[in-house]
């Protein structure tokens, strides 16, 4: 049987964890195509790189999720970030390696990576 202490702080530690996939309005919002297609391009190491790396970094306005098909199978990886007040930008054959680039440049500084986007990469 666990002791009161540590019953609150295992509570605490996931609470910081649940915050992270929150869903509050008025944050930004990150979130990663997991239908099969994007299972089977790798978008489960994706999400799980953008859930460390937004945690690591203590982001409290942002939330980290997952949806369904997207519907450009042919360009998974997908993820999908709003910003509010901005368009919604939609990256492409996302690797769990340009995650933190996403979240330093754009997330936190506000500059998209142009270069992962669906503009750059539709040929």
């Amino acid at each position: 049987m666990k002791s009161l202490a540590e019953l609150q702080a295992l509570r605490d530690s996931m609470k910081n964890k649940m915050g992270i996939r929150s869903d509050e309005s008025g944050c930004t919002r990150i979130v990663v195509g997991m239908a099969t297609c994007g299972i089977a391009a790798g978008a489960r190491p994706v999400l799980t790189a953008f859930t460390e790396e937004v945690g690591k970094r203590n982001l409290t306005n942002v939330a980290v999720s997952q949806t369904g098909c997207i519907g450009i199978c042919q360009y998974e990886p997908v993820v999908e970030v709003y910003v509010p007040g901005q368009e919604k930008v939609t990256y492409v054959k996302m690797t769990a390696d340009k995650v933190a680039k996403i979240v330093n440049d754009h997330i936190v500084n506000g500059n998209v990576v142009t270069e992962y986007t669906i503009g750059a990469n539709a040929k």
